[in-house]
């Protein structure tokens, strides 16, 4: 279990993360976060580009999902109405779930880099044959943060950058008390990845070392424009 973890998460991250700390001029690590998380981005991209598909079709069928709820009255068959709906028009309404789920590995092993990696010390004996070991590892962020030690604004900024995202990306949803189980669960999935989400990353972001909120802060930012670029190309 721990090779397939190395060998699918960690390895390759750190290997990534090294590569760049190398070829990035001036050996920043928070240089080189960012630009993992790019990549990272762009690799998950057809992922992501499912689910804010899947959010511009929630808001297409909402005129059906209104005819619905208004036609039948029982509870349990408007759910079963709804969930045929959602297949007829392939939809996953837990897709933006799935997308955030995905993103834990990814974040653990970040943990690991810098935990079990012991930046700015270079572990030779894990590294591909083609990347390098830097000629000096700089873990002052832009001159002005090191990003191995806890930092609670970097922790704030990555809170709000996962509260701007989850206002751009996540559907518009109103409770009801007339409403179907699936809306309600909707509606509640819709108010903790608003609200409750962006204050778990803080607290959280605030007890590790920056790079990870740096991280995370890097992440909805490219996430928001990923939203903004597959919103742009449908409406086109």
């Amino acid at each position: 279990m721990i090779w397939i973890w190395d060998t699918i998460f960690y390895n390759p991250l750190y290997n990534l993360l090294v590569y760049l700390i190398d070829v990035i001029p001036t050996h920043d690590v928070g240089i080189a976060v960012i630009l993992v998380t790019l990549v990272v981005s762009l690799v998950l991209f057809s992922i992501s580009k499912k689910a804010i598909k899947t959010q511009l079709k929630m808001k297409e069928i909402e005129p059906e999902l209104a005819k619905i709820k208004e036609t039948i009255k029982d509870k349990q068959e408007q759910s079963i109405a709804t969930l045929a709906l959602y297949k007829k028009n392939n939809i996953n309404p837990f897709s933006g779930i799935l997308m955030a789920l995905i993103q834990i590995p990814v974040l653990f092993a970040l943990y690991y880099v810098f935990y079990k990696g012991g930046l700015p010390l270079i572990h030779q004996d894990i590294l591909y044959p083609f990347v390098k070991i830097p000629v000096s590892v700089n873990m002052n962020f832009l001159g002005v943060m090191d990003i191995s030690k806890k930092n609670l604004i970097m922790a704030i900024i990555a809170g709000v950058g996962q509260f701007i995202q989850a206002q751009i990306v996540s559907p518009k949803t109103k409770k009801s008390e007339k409403g179907s189980m699936s809306e309600d669960f909707a509606h509640s999935m819709n108010m903790q990845m608003k609200y409750v989400f962006p204050v778990i990353i803080l607290m959280i972001g605030a007890g590790l070392p920056s790079a990870l909120p740096l991280y995370w802060a890097s992440r909805s930012i490219f996430m928001s424009l990923q939203e903004f670029v597959v919103r742009r190309k449908k409406n086109s």
